[in-house]
């Protein structure tokens, strides 16, 4: 049996080939010593749980010996770490191929977005996306004309209906979308009148609107709106652009053993390197930061920052409590039959994809990131809904660590990072990049440069393994009465 030991003070190790027969599989833990029980189970140099019998050296660790620490809210204290927030770089920032925005923002991507104010039209704008499409093929400049569907908008109350209203508006006013058609019925709570209040100061040449139920053919009114919006988006060009105009959000899915060893740390040193160019990165997941939150609170850039952090996740717990579900009924099951046995061990390795850079900020769901550096958005890990939010926060690209495979993807490019290369080299057509790669002796630093390499192609206009597949799903969170 190969195995790996993660840090010095570790008790477990990580298996990265296992003996035919042996209950722990690759990606699984083993114990190192002897381990009593009640004594701290300990992984990345930090206790992940606690032992519930007795365990011998050389013995599987996992959900039916180990149990977590955590408990409810917690009170935290403010401490202070020195963090390196100018990490140094062995190349020069490099430079991507964008589309500069009116705002000063830039996208990646030249799209026409067609975004229905509630779900009645989603066929219908389903039909003017696809008629369009055929209409406008030979247009230059434009990557594409999609309809953005979800399934809400009317029958809705209070924070749920104001929230749908500003994640639809946040997308709007998205960097990769070149202009955008918004289609309402007419009846509904979100109506277009009162969805321009939220929306704010826009671009009449870039946003137009149709109420289905005024005209005699919505579908023929639709794509003649959008025939003159793709002209407008045509007129956009690819130009250079620093990559310090890069916002990424940083998500996985589907985690297991290797996460925290692979994929993730990948992805943390790439945000680190990001940030040292004068970018921007993007952590969620809350319920994900259980266990590991004193990490991020410790780089928290000031006291206001960590008060803003530990709101985040004490508020998270109290929306557990308020349904009287357990804080933490995580992980997954398909976390555990990858060898994630506690939510500490699972939020250590989530927690990585910010790397060793300075919390800069802290913002709610369906806000929009303002600073530069590592800013915590608050949303639930769930998959599709992190991922929406991370779009709407301004997001152009995410970075997705799976270990057990996803072919998800939403609004902006998702890049698929598998954590070990067996799923790299059997799913093709989901996974974009191998960070299995550092378990057979491919150094980080090399790593990265290439893992840079290829956000920059992507960028510059290379399609993902979920853009291929046509994923353009969006989910935005409820939590309250529908009518």
């Amino acid at each position: 049996m190969s195995q790996v030991r993660i840090h010095e003070k570790d008790n477990v190790a990580v298996v990265l080939e296992a003996d035919q027969g042996s209950e722990a599989q690759r990606g699984h833990k083993v114990a190192l010593t002897d381990i009593r029980a009640g004594e701290h189970i300990i992984k990345y140099g930090f206790p992940i749980g606690h032992a519930t019998v007795d365990i011998k050296a050389g013995q599987w660790v996992h959900t039916h010996n180990i149990k977590t620490n955590l408990g409810d809210i917690l009170e935290y204290q403010y401490q202070p770490e020195s963090v390196n927030d100018s990490v140094s770089v062995s190349c020069e920032c490099p430079v991507f191929q964008g589309y500069r925005r009116a705002d000063g923002r830039v996208g990646i991507r030249n799209e026409v977005w067609v975004i229905p104010t509630v779900s009645c039209v989603n066929q219908n704008i389903r039909l003017i996306a696809e008629q369009a499409a055929a209409v406008c093929k030979d247009l230059p400049n434009v990557d594409g004309i999609f309809a953005i569907t979800h399934p809400y908008g009317c029958s809705q109350l209070g924070d749920d209906h104001s929230t749908t209203q500003r994640m639809l508006a946040d997308l709007v006013c998205h960097p990769n979308a070149g202009a955008v058609l918004v289609v309402g019925l007419g009846c509904e709570n979100n109506h277009i009148a009162e969805f321009k209040k939220v929306l704010g100061d826009y671009d009449p040449a870039r946003v137009k609107f149709l109420v289905a139920q005024e005209v005699e053919d919505e579908v023929c009114a639709g794509v003649e709106l959008v025939e003159e919006l793709a002209h407008y988006a045509s007129a956009c060009k690819r130009e250079d652009c620093p990559v310090s105009e890069l916002v990424i959000g940083l998500k996985c899915g589907g985690s297991d053993g290797f996460s925290g060893i692979t994929a993730n740390p990948l992805v943390g040193a790439l945000s680190d390197r990001l940030l040292s160019c004068g970018g921007s990165t993007v952590l969620t997941e809350v319920p994900e930061m259980f266990g590991a939150e004193t990490i991020l609170m410790n780089r928290a850039a000031n006291r206001a920052v960590f008060d803003k952090t530990v709101n985040l996740i004490n508020n998270f717990k109290e929306y557990f409590v308020s349904y009287k579900q357990p804080i933490y009924e995580n992980p997954s099951p398909g976390n555990k039959a990858g060898g994630i046995s506690t939510l500490e061990e699972k939020s250590l390795g989530c927690t990585q994809k910010g790397g060793t850079g300075q919390v800069t900020d802290v913002i709610g769901y369906a806000e929009r990131v303002s600073k530069k550096g590592l800013t915590l958005l608050s949303s639930p890990g769930n998959d599709m809904v992190a991922a929406t939010a991370l779009a709407a926060a301004g997001c152009q690209i995410i970075l997705f660590t799976t270990g057990r495979g996803t072919p998800l993807g939403t609004v902006i490019p998702t890049i698929k990072v598998a954590t070990n290369s067996e799923l790299f080299s059997r799913k093709t057509n989901w996974m974009d990049f191998d960070a299995g790669r550092l378990l057979t002796g491919t150094p980080m630093e090399q790593l990265t440069d290439e893992f840079l390499q290829y956000i920059i192609a992507v960028a510059a206009g290379q399609a993902t393994k979920a853009e291929h597949m046509g994923f353009r799903e969006i989910a935005i969170f409820k939590n309250g009465v529908t009518l």
